[in-house]
């Protein structure tokens, strides 16, 4: 059921024009909004994404992404990072009606407390920049779900273990409670407006240190990350942005509307 709703809201990612309507001369707003390890994937992400020839014109990818600003600092809808998010996507000549998409990298800065207490503060203050995003952006669709890379080389309380692998946790329990019909995450318009736009996975971007992941053999080296153990470098940058890119071209959903091969206004 909830393939079927990420079809359905899919379908309606076309290009639209600064009001909204679509145009086959409009935008498809790809807005990132997270902290500071965000804004240094998602910015590499961008550059190689508006290179690549394969991507849909109409696909505008704007970095929303600020450092210092995790998911407690964009709770309040008059924080200072969404009036830099605004002044971001004025920059890149985006409206507000042009956001469809978003991918919002869960995390909060000095997360205390076991599982329970660290993973609800998580959700509660993602499920709050959720709505914030849905009544900021009156046709966003999708919201793309991501947490953070490995932590086992941080040298500060800023995000160590488990805290980086448990942020997960937040992800799955959002989307669980969209397929279990929380109100609170009501997607489409029908018997009353939206709260949220529709919640997917995004890629998954740990792995367990130098043990190779299962699925694709990823790890992360102490040189992927820079002097805090934290942030990534340049070559865990070029990690997520990699993965980032992968994922928008190659997943069945996402490639009908990010690949230039496979978008048709209207359809």
């Amino acid at each position: 059921e909830h393939l079927a709703a990420a079809r359905k809201q899919t379908e309606k990612i076309v290009p639209v024009d600064a009001d909204g309507k679509p145009s086959d001369n409009g935008k498809i707003g790809l807005v990132s909004i997270s902290m500071s390890n965000a804004t240094m994937e998602y910015s590499l992400f961008k550059q190689l994404a508006d290179k690549d020839s394969t991507k849909s014109p109409p696909v505008t990818i704007v970095d929303c992404a600020q450092g210092g600003q995790a998911m407690a600092e964009w709770v309040d809808p008059r924080a200072r990072a969404w009036a830099e998010a605004d002044r971001r996507l004025e920059q890149a000549r985006v409206s507000a009606r042009q956001v469809l998409v978003i991918w919002v990298k869960l995390a909060n800065k000095g997360p205390r407390g076991d599982l329970a207490e660290h993973v609800g503060k998580l959700q509660k203050d993602t499920l709050a920049v959720l709505h914030n995003a849905r009544a900021r952006f009156p046709n966003l669709r999708i919201a793309y779900l991501g947490s953070r890379i490995y932590g086992g080389y941080a040298s500060t309380p800023l995000n160590p273990e488990p805290y980086a692998y448990e942020g997960a946790f937040a992800v799955r329990r959002l989307i669980l409670d969209q397929i279990k019909g929380d109100p609170d995450l009501k997607y489409d318009d029908t018997n009353g407006p939206a709260k949220a736009p529709l919640l997917l996975w995004g890629p998954y971007f740990w792995a367990d240190g130098t043990t190779p992941r299962k699925s694709d053999g990823l790890i992360w080296e102490r040189k992927d990350l820079g002097g805090d153990g934290t942030h990534p470098s340049e070559s865990g940058r070029r990690k997520v942005a990699d993965m980032l890119l992968k994922f928008f071209k190659e997943e069945a959903l996402a490639s009908r509307w990010f690949m230039a091969r496979r978008l048709t206004p209207g359809t």
